[in-house]
């Protein structure tokens, strides 16, 4: 990794319109509509009192695939997914055009047998006024890029999940095309469509993203502990621990303590933790200010 040229990375704003079409789509691919009949859920995936997942911010103002350019020095064949988190400023409305900027905020070694963690931070802006909508952490291992002994900037905070059983548990399938769904949300990597792609790197069959199944947990935590109200999530994160293969259920376990809600995730088919260390900071329904 070329890591003077990572961290001073030229990144330009990008201004994104999304429709209600793109919302209503957003929503299915992370499992709104399962019950059609629930009008608290409807309002997701019907543009009656249309509604947008507060997850979708992951999916706007995304800069592209900027670590496979040669001068990155990345090795983008091995870099998965570690951590995704989102703090909403303001609920995200149903049609929008939004302008975001990214920026890496750390690079930290873990050895030349484990790679290195790469931070970026984005920050969503409503495209018009300016007004701030949501901020993005996500954090990627580059498990070909250890061993050069530098570390600029922080590791992500740590959240502990509380020993003990869980509160509130709550089951959220997934489609064996769902895959094929998200990807159209902009992550196109054939990681997640072609078989021949996926047996390559060691995976028996193509496997989800792994912010769909971020995007699925948040869904399971709004109808948990927040009434469908999309304004009472004021932020949202989770640890990448496990694939998910399209079709198998997530069992979202989560414990609530005051305002702060922990939760973790597993495959309940291959009884394996897929997302951990999770957090979602709650504010009062209907409010749209965080």
């Amino acid at each position: 990794m070329n890591i003077d040229r990572v961290l001073d990375w030229p990144f330009q704003d990008v201004v994104q319109t999304y429709t209600t079409r793109d919302t209503l789509f957003y929503a299915l691919s992370v499992g709104f509509g399962a019950d059609p009949t629930d009008a608290q859920e409807l309002r997701y995936v019907y543009e009656k009192g249309l509604t947008a997942a507060p997850s979708m911010a992951v999916v706007l103002g995304h800069p592209g695939p900027w670590g496979a350019s040669p001068a990155t020095g990345i090795d983008i064949r091995k870099v998965v997914y570690a951590e995704q988190s989102m703090e909403l400023h303001a609920s995200l409305p149903p049609q929008a055009t939004v302008r975001a900027r990214e920026r890496v905020i750390a690079i930290l070694d873990k050895g030349r047998d484990k790679g290195a963690l790469l931070r970026t931070e984005r920050r969503i802006v409503d495209h018009e006024s300016g007004a701030p909508l949501a901020t993005l952490h996500a954090t990627l291992m580059c498990r070909g890029d250890g061993g050069s002994g530098v570390s600029i900037g922080e590791a992500s905070p740590w959240h502990e999940v509380p020993a003990g059983e869980p509160e509130r548990v709550m089951e959220m399938a997934t489609l064996p095309q769902s895959a094929l769904f998200y990807r159209l949300n902009g992550d196109m990597n054939p990681l997640h469509a072609d078989p021949a792609v996926a047996a390559a790197v060691g995976f028996v069959r193509p496997i989800l993203h792994g912010l769909c199944s971020y995007g699925v947990a948040s869904h399971a935590l709004l109808k948990l502990w927040c009434g469908y109200d999309a304004s009472m999530l004021r932020s949202f994160g989770a640890r990448f621990s496990a694939p998910v293969y399209p079709g198998e259920t997530l069992l979202v376990e989560t414990w609530r303590v005051g305002q702060t809600v922990s939760f973790r995730a597993w495959s309940k088919e291959r009884r394996v933790k897929v997302l951990d260390n999770g957090f979602a900071v709650l504010g009062s329904a209907a409010s749209s200010n965080a």
